[in-house]
């Protein structure tokens, strides 16, 4: 386990300690300096780039989280049979190569002459998603649920109030672990994002990967440690968010 630790992370390391080196050198270290970073913020290719990776990675992720759920509600009362049918034509998106998706989305685009840019990269993330939504939204969905719903509507709520107050609650879990698995995707995501693009348009991974062909500058190195980084930061800040929520439970089930 030690091993497989250091074969994953140790290359992160050296990574961000280059970022902060003086010197362009991989093998020589030439004195601290952030000029890499303030090189980083003055590009405005880098810059564009950035916006537009997390813009779209947040916008598709919004699509297919409420897509998503919406599917995983209007199966929850269809027959077992159609719902089966349809989770397994949901999971073909998934188990397929993701080049087959790319240069498939591509041509897609091509037969009806949309002009590939941000939001022919928007659609696809988007669509490549929704699957990752549905499953996570889908085990949220139980007959608990559908009792609790019936129950206020005979107490006299309304179908909006007790779908926010009974229904909403219960998936919750599931729609903030598929909107976050979502934005992991897209933002990752290279190959479906290669073939979808425009010319002039760039996220972080198609920069990167054209950057590379030419050379590797250090700036590279600085965004991919503030990449990095930031999502450290948000996983610690999920994992202790929900540490107190189970602490907080515990506590109320003890009392």
């Amino acid at each position: 386990m030690l091993i497989v630790m250091l074969f994953l992370y140790l290359p992160i390391l050296t990574l961000i300690v280059l970022s902060f080196n003086e010197v362009k050198s991989m093998s020589v270290w030439g004195g601290f300096s952030l000029k890499w970073y303030q090189e980083l913020f003055q590009s405005r290719l880098m810059m564009g780039a950035i916006v537009n990776t997390f813009s779209i990675a947040i916008l598709a992720a919004l699509i297919a989280t409420v897509v998503g759920t919406m599917a995983v509600l209007g199966m929850a009362a269809m027959k077992p049979r159609t719902q089966n049918t349809l989770l397994g034509i949901n999971n073909i998106p998934m188990l397929n190569a993701d080049i087959v998706t790319g240069i498939a989305l591509m041509l897609f685009f091509l037969m009806v002459g949309a002009p590939r840019g941000y939001m022919t990269i928007l659609f696809s993330h988007a669509t490549f998603c929704i699957p990752y939504v549905i499953l996570s939204v889908r085990p949220r969905v139980n007959r608990s649920t559908d009792r609790l719903y019936e129950a206020a509507l005979d107490l006299g709520a309304s179908e909006r109030y007790a779908f926010r107050k009974i229904v909403l609650p219960e998936l919750w879990p599931g729609i903030t672990s598929g909107f976050l698995l979502s934005f992991t995707m897209s933002v990752d995501d290279f190959i479906i994002t290669y073939f979808t693009r425009g010319a002039g348009i760039n996220t972080i991974s198609t920069l990167i990967y054209s950057e590379v062909k030419i050379g590797i500058r250090p700036s590279l190195f600085a965004l991919s440690t503030i990449v990095f980084v930031v999502a450290l930061a948000v996983l610690l800040a999920v994992n202790v968010r929900q540490s107190r929520a189970d602490r907080e439970d515990n506590t109320l089930q003890t009392a």
